[in-house]
């Protein structure tokens, strides 16, 4: 059964960083983008970033361009969201998507049907 799950996420103060990590699982046909949102109650889905998986070119939200930074390890199937600098805007829960097909383009869009979503891990970004 093909699963993302993710850990990483905890309590940070204003300026600090935390590294998401999104472990794949399961999947037989090979991923081509893996990505991050952020939800927060009553909130639309707020698109992060995103890899593609072949040639691990990066998109970030402009909220986090240059301060997270995304990267992949295939040997481990695994994807990780270094944050650093991190705002009290930051806060929300932190979700791995990923599709065999979808490029990051169309993966990160927020009306854009996902079919694969992990259950998320909780940052908190609080003084």
């Amino acid at each position: 059964q093909a699963q993302l799950v993710e850990s990483g996420g905890g309590l940070v103060q204003p300026g600090g960083s935390l590294r998401l990590r999104c472990e794949t699982a399961g999947f037989t046909v090979p991923l081509r983008s893996i990505g991050w949102f952020r939800q927060v109650p009553g909130k639309e889905r707020d698109a992060v970033s995103c890899i593609t998986v072949s040639d691990s070119a990066a998109v970030y939200a402009t909220s986090v361009k240059g301060r997270f930074t995304i990267a992949r390890d295939n040997a481990k199937n695994a994807v990780y969201l270094q944050m650093d600098r991190l705002e009290a805007e930051d806060t929300g829960k932190y979700h791995c998507v990923a599709d065999q097909w979808m490029p990051c383009t169309v993966l990160l869009r927020p009306t854009t049907e996902l079919h694969y979503v992990g259950q998320g891990t909780q940052v908190t970004v609080s003084s």
